[in-house]
């Protein structure tokens, strides 16, 4: 009988990090659950294990304190058993870019960018080891959309949307699968805990259809998953559109149209 890998999740208190947590052990994964709310995740745990028979560790972590990072880091490095990271943990943007200070630029950022991705940095040495794993990024549509405004916010998840493709590309022949998840608006605690009021904001997704969604993506080994994108074909037009770019750009030389004329 093939012994399924546990499942670290980040920010699994709540909203898509719970949903995570509960797709997961109904599939028959053990748990690693973190985030700061001890309580919840205690809660969460007690519930999951009565329902699904999985067993889950709670580890009271705030990933914008070094201490609780390396703390995470050494037990995906450590840990034989865990073969899934969600790295879910996220802020949200409250405020244009002249209304926010150097705290909370500096834990945006750091919980956004630099937790993310040295957790993925930590695991993926035992991945490369076993040749199997998967990372699983939570990122965002407004990564992509800077007309949607949150400026740094969607700065942080364009970085998670380009490490993810990155890492695909990179581990992917090695027995890694890198997903980058993109939400557009869902009914989640991010919003409140940013100060913006989520009641004006209309057609938001429900956590468990948006897990639901990215789980299908999951399970099909798609590199990016937009659960609000329904006409497939669109993302498809862009990756070709930015690979034809690519073809087009000639080091070497300066474009024509910026050699002046005399």
């Amino acid at each position: 009988m093939t012994t399924l890998s546990t499942v670290l999740i980040t920010g699994a208190s709540s909203g898509i990090g719970a949903t995570y947590a509960e797709r997961f052990a109904r599939r028959g994964h053990d748990l690693v659950l973190v985030a700061r709310d001890v309580a919840r995740l205690d809660t969460l745990a007690a519930n999951l294990r009565a329902s699904h028979g999985v067993a889950v560790d709670v580890l009271r972590a705030d990933q914008t304190h070094a201490d609780d990072l390396a703390t995470i880091e050494t037990r995906l490095r450590d840990d034989g058993r865990i073969g899934i990271l969600v790295n879910n943990a996220g802020l949200a943007q409250s405020g244009g870019f002249a209304q926010q200070n150097p705290g909370a630029i500096d834990a945006l950022v750091t919980l956004n960018i630099t937790a993310l991705t040295r957790l993925a940095a930590a695991v993926t040495p035992r991945f490369l080891q076993s040749g199997t794993g998967a990372i699983i990024n939570i990122g965002s549509v407004v990564g992509f959309a800077p007309e949607f405004g949150m400026a740094i916010y969607g700065a942080t998840k364009a970085f998670v949307l380009f490490l993810s493709q990155g890492l695909q590309l990179e581990l992917s022949p090695h027995g890694i699968y890198v997903q980058a998840v993109l939400p557009a608006a869902t009914r989640t605690e991010i919003w409140q805990r940013a100060g913006i009021d989520a009641s004006a904001m209309s057609d938001m997704m429900d956590v468990d259809a948006l897990v639901d969604a990215a789980l299908v993506g999951f399970d099909r080994r798609e590199t990016v998953t937009i659960p609000a994108l329904h006409g497939e074909g669109r993302w498809q037009a862009l990756e070709s559109a930015r690979q034809g770019l690519l073809s087009d750009l000639k080091q070497a030389h300066v474009a024509e149209r910026y050699q002046r004329k005399g």
